[in-house]
């Protein structure tokens, strides 16, 4: 507690059977002594208002509200009252004696380990939520009001706490007067004091957050998070001024805290968290480490996810950087020293590795810079830019929801995509400017007069544009005796004229002959093969660098002659490579720098069977590329799956094994959902464009028909079990990132409307079995969470889950329960009262699952038995940055 410079008792006093044996401090506006209870023989503090306060009526009233405040609290962390007493005119508190610092006097030292805020934070919420349970606000929560003792934190001082059966501010508050800036007419302490206390308005327990996070925020950076030079500036500080972000002073701050302090400090209490459970709910699962993890995606698949490469990101963005100059002409590489580490996210923000976003890793010409994609706890996601020589990296303006970054060859602007339009940024900073529009592009790369090459959709030939702007025109044209369904991946060699590319068919695998690499020219229609491979692939140093499967090859070029020069030496393996996107995840710099993405093939999984115990029942198949989209047939005896880097519907059968395709057009079909009674499944496909919704018999007997042609991207979500509605989510070409639930009657003239549409992304919709509800997934809260509203007219929207929802809702046959995935990978139950309103408890763990990417989680009616995609144990998720000098004069 806080030194007390004079104090009104002596050693040796009585107060009833206590005896003062040595001062302690001063806390709030009492005196505090150390005291022997000699009825039971026990140590104990003794708390007393000093002399000159004892005829003061409002004091008073607050002692002996903090009297009866704590005497109705029984928590671990929460200081014991033991005794109240009368004696002599002094009225005086019993409390259980704590042996610490209060957090006030800690922080003299410096700021508190991340570890232990968290710690102390999650404490001190448990307490809050104790008391605000019973009606009671403390309204003076301060570093100076939290003890820390070997047991935990504590917290004191109730006396100006309120309870609900008083009558909120009146003339006998303490905290409300007439002048706020008056000396001692404010009890407490302003830089604590939420808004609405400054203002005079009602305080509730919005405000005692409020007070928790300027707190933490306090712990985790030793400063405060509202100061002044003065109460007015101090007052002007906390109405109208947010405080440094956490993650600037502590960088190494988990990016979840720095969010939930933020939400806490909100202005309006509206906008803060809505109860201490919430807030210790969300510490425990930082503290956990969840907030290390990649936050959640769509639920549903997208096409886009076919070109995808699912970077597993434990703590670091994994790349591997070495130097060319390794490669000899004997082809025999020198020993050269390297330097392994991780790169970790910048506070408050999370790699984003799904999507297209795992191209976002590249490195700059001059190997000074690299570029990756980021999502913060808000949801957004950027492409952020790391100096090799600094510690820190930045977002990149305009750069939301961006991908594909690529670099002007003077490292100075960055292009990428985004919003369909394609923009370039400087390096320097400064707002992104847009060159041309875009549909769904890929990688681009830039020369020295200002052409950048790109594909502008991904089943296009090569477009140039001016980097200035302006209207893109065809540089390459299919082969169609090649089958070519695509080129991409496009690199400028030194003269600027030349370009290689890769030319692919989506119609063959990995290894099909119809994927090469050729030269072309922007002058001519002409081009030349250099070698067979599906990668993208770089010039630089006098090599072309190209993957073969997961191993990273390295060849020597003429590139004068344009012609390759003796066999290829492999210079990496266990590189990651993405088939669906035709790619190895590498990138290089002129001066001979490699950065790649170690781990091999990591969509490889296997569908298999848990009970909700989280125990293994059985594995069906072989292990097979990106299985996603699980959907369970009503009677439980199959299960559709969207399979494959060119997507197609498998079904398995759970009892006699094996699988059948169902689907097997070249492009991709996905997203299966089946009917009721099991007889049709429909999917969307990208046969058309936009893909449309088809529908087929399960069992193979007749051709697939059109469901719904529109002009936006549709996925389907849910079929009503009354077969009257089917769900879907719509989204637009140009954004994909955002979705909203649309409904299609299956009866009568089948015309769709839409059912909910905002801002926010909101997809996968799930109907109740008595079809009165839709549970759905929704980021408006920052975070992808279920929700649920009433159905087929939307009312209210209450969020059933509060630490992140994976996966859609599925309801179990007679609708009591809500299943669904965590962040986590915890299966999370969400119990439905009975009654006319829908009513739940609040969502509880029952099990851990093994941990699994979005879309690849399934729930049968019964809710008994769940479904899983289970990543191949072959493909590593740890990931490693190594970064070696290149030896001089190897250039």
């Amino acid at each position: 507690m806080y030194p007390c410079p004079t104090l009104s008792i002596e050693n040796g006093t009585r107060l009833g059977h206590y005896e003062i044996t040595g001062a302690l401090g001063a806390g709030g506006m009492g005196e505090v002594y150390r005291a022997i209870d000699r009825r039971l023989d026990r140590q104990v503090a003794i708390k007393i208002l000093p002399a000159e306060y004892r005829d003061n009526e409002q004091l008073r009233s607050r002692f002996e509200r903090e009297a009866k405040v704590i005497s109705s609290l029984s928590h671990p962390h929460i200081c014991t009252i033991h005794d109240v007493g009368h004696e002599d005119g002094i009225d005086y508190l019993v409390l259980e004696l704590l042996e610490g610092d209060t957090v006030a006097e800690r922080l003299l030292k410096g700021p508190l380990p991340v570890a232990q805020v968290l710690r102390y934070g999650i404490e001190i919420a448990d307490a809050l939520d104790k008391a605000h349970r019973q009606g009671i606000v403390h309204r003076d929560l301060k570093p100076g009001n939290i003890m820390l003792t070997k047991t935990g934190a504590k917290l004191l001082d109730f006396g100006l706490a309120k309870s609900s059966s008083l009558t909120g501010f009146g003339a006998e508050d303490p905290t409300r007067h007439r002048s706020l800036t008056q000396e001692g007419t404010i009890i407490g302490t302003f830089q604590y004091m939420a808004p609405e206390q400054l203002e005079g308005r009602e305080a509730d327990a919005r405000t005692d957050i409020f007070a928790f996070g300027a707190t933490v925020y306090e712990m985790a950076t030793g400063k405060r998070a509202f100061d002044g030079k003065s109460k007015a500036s101090l007052i002007a500080s906390i109405l109208d001024r947010d405080p440094v972000p956490i993650s600037t002073v502590q960088p190494m701050t988990p990016p979840g805290l720095d969010r939930t302090v933020q939400i806490c400090l909100a202005k309006d209490p509206d906008d803060r968290w809505q109860s201490a459970r919430d807030l210790s709910t969300e510490l425990k699962w930082i503290a956990e480490g969840g907030s290390q993890a990649g936050l959640a995606a769509p639920v549903v698949a997208r096409r886009r996810r076919r070109e995808q490469m699912w970077i597993v990101l434990a703590a670091a963005l994994g790349l591997t950087t070495m130097s060319l100059a390794a490669i000899a002409l004997r082809h025999k590489a020198p020993d050269v020293m390297s330097i392994r580490s991780s790169i970790e996210p910048p506070p408050g923000v999370a790699y984003k590795s799904d999507d297209n976003d795992s191209a976002a890793l590249t490195i700059s010409p001059d190997g000074r810079y690299l570029t990756f994609s980021g999502i913060d706890t808000a949801g957004k996601v950027m492409l952020w830019l790391r100096p090799l020589n600094s510690l820190e990296a930045h977002p990149i303006e305009g750069s939301e929801g961006g991908t594909y970054p690529f670099w002007s060859p003077d490292s100075r602007s960055i292009g990428f995509a985004t919003g369909g339009k394609l923009k370039r940024a400087e390096v320097a900073g400064g707002p992104a400017v847009n060159i041309c529009d875009v549909s769904d592009p890929r990688p681009g790369s830039w020369n020295r007069d200002g052409v950048i090459l790109f594909a502008p959709n991904w089943r296009d030939p090569l477009y140039r544009v001016s980097a200035s702007g302006g209207t893109p025109t065809p540089v390459t044209q299919f082969d169609k005796s090649r089958s070519e369904t695509t080129h991409r991946h496009p690199w400028f060699l030194p003269d600027g004229e030349h370009f290689l590319y890769l030319a692919g068919t989506h119609l063959a695998d990995n290894k099909s002959d119809l994927n090469a690499i050729y030269v072309g020219s922007l002058s001519s229609k002409e081009r030349k093969l250099i070698l067979r491979t599906r990668s993208n692939v770089i010039y630089v140093a006098g090599y072309l660098l190209f993957a073969r499967e997961t191993s990273l090859m390295a060849q020597h070029f003429d590139v004068k002659k344009l012609e390759l020069l003796g066999e290829p030496v492999r210079i990496a393996d266990n590189v990651r490579y993405d088939s669906g996107f035709f790619r190895s995840i590498f990138g290089a710099s002129e001066n001979g720098t490699i950065v790649y993405s170690s781990g091999g093939n990591s969509r490889m999984a296997r569908l298999t069977s848990f009970d909700r115990a989280g125990k293994k029942l059985h594995s069906f198949g072989e292990a097979s590329e990106l299985i996603v989209s699980l959907r369970p047939s009503p009677d439980g005896t199959r299960v559709a799956v969207q399979v494959g880097d060119t997507s197609d519907i498998w079904l398995y059968d759970l009892q006699r094994g094996g699988r059948s395709r169902l689907t097997s057009d070249p492009l991709n079909e996905i997203a299966p959902l089946w009917s009721p009674d099991g007889k049709n499944i429909v999917f969307s496909s990208d046969r058309t464009a936009p893909p449309d919704l088809f529908i087929k018999p399960s069992d193979g007997t007749a051709s697939e028909s059109l469901l719904l042609h529109s002009g936006d991207v549709k996925m389907a979500g849910d079929w009503s079990r009354d077969g009257r509605y089917l769900s879907f989510d719509v989204m637009t070409m140009r954004d994909r990132d955002h979705a909203d639930i649309w409904i299609l009657p299956m009866t009568g003239e089948r015309k769709p409307f839409a059912f909910l549409q905002g801002p926010s992304d909101e997809r996968a919709g799930t109907f109740s079995p008595d079809g009165k509800w839709l549970a759905y997934v929704s980021n408006e809260s920052g975070r992808y969470e279920l929700h649920v509203t009433s159905f087929p007219n939307p009312g209210t929207r209450q969020q059933l889950s509060t630490t992140g929802a994976k996966s859609p809702g599925f309801w179990t046959a007679g609708g009591k329960e809500i299943l669904y995935l965590g962040y986590d990978d915890s299966l999370m139950s969400i119990r439905i009262k009975p009654g006319p309103t829908f009513d739940f408890d609040v969502p509880q763990p029952v099990s851990k699952l093994p941990r699994t990417a979005v879309g690849t989680f399934a729930a049968d009616l019964s809710g008994q038995k769940l479904y899983l995609a289970v990543p191949d144990q072959s493909a590593p998720e740890s990931v490693t940055l190594v970064t070696s000098a290149l030896p001089a004069g190897d250039h």
